[in-house]
């Protein structure tokens, strides 16, 4: 093991890069005209809570925006070292973490801790926590992937497609087409309709609630983009590759 890579594993790294990164989300934050779309979102998502925040795996740094500090929010974060300085921004931000992360191979899932954290976003939400949750296909951007289905299956919750977005942002070329908001812009916190999932579903329901989700996500980002003036750069991409 490399010097940087201890350096980069070791707690007072992580928490040095955890705060920097908190206090420059915070600087977005504060410095964005946010606005709700729709307008009297947490009207009608209070009385829903605790439910699943699902998102695009490249937001998970702009979704902790939508929590007031009254609600108890929890996430699964990966054991990597990216993940530890994840963590750190996200407790900073008022998010519990839980540590795990899912894999396209039912064996890998027990190494990367994916079992017990899936069983910790369950727990969260039986304890009146609501869970963000990527909804992505583990390293296969913007494809639901099953696993927000079975937790929302197994815990009764509905899922709500949420997208933050700013209309200044930086936009990375890595695996979950990440992007970042930047300070002195405008910004959507964004909301579709809630996605309940009935636990009795065969494999054909299964499908189309991962489907329904999947479309549900592409539609709320692209409602947040246009009310920023921009269009998803991550879904304009696709289409211009698939010409």
């Amino acid at each position: 093991m490399s010097a940087v890579t201890r350096i980069a594993r070791s707690r007072a790294a992580q928490e040095s890069l955890g705060f920097l990164g908190a206090s420059y989300l915070s600087l977005v934050r504060r410095t964005n005209r946010f606005s709700l779309d729709p307008p009297e979102a947490y009207d009608w998502l209070s009385p829903l809570r605790p439910f699943i925040i699902g998102m695009w795996h490249g937001q998970h740094l702009m979704v902790p925006f939508v929590r007031r500090p009254q609600d108890r929010a929890a996430t699964m974060v990966s054991r990597s070292v990216d993940g530890g300085v994840n963590t750190a921004v996200l407790e900073r931000m008022g998010v519990r973490v839980i540590r795990g992360s899912g894999a396209r191979r039912a064996s890998d899932m027990w190494a990367k801790g994916g079992v017990a954290a899936l069983r910790g976003c369950l727990k969260a939400l039986e304890d009146g926590e609501s869970v963000a949750f990527s909804a992505d296909v583990p390293k296969v951007s913007r494809r639901c992937g099953e696993g927000i289905v079975m937790l929302a299956r197994l815990s009764g919750r509905p899922v709500v497609p949420t997208a933050v977005v700013t209309s200044r942002y930086l936009q990375f070329d890595s695996w979950d087409r990440a992007s970042l908001g930047l300070p002195f812009g405008r910004g959507v916190m964004a909301f579709g309709a809630p996605i309940t999932v009935p636990r009795d579903l065969d494999a054909d329901g299964i499908e189309a609630a991962r489907l329904r989700i999947e479309t549900d996500l592409n539609a709320v980002h692209a409602r947040a983009f246009a009310q920023v003036g921009r269009v998803d750069p991550v879904h304009t991409r696709r289409e211009t590759t698939a010409r």
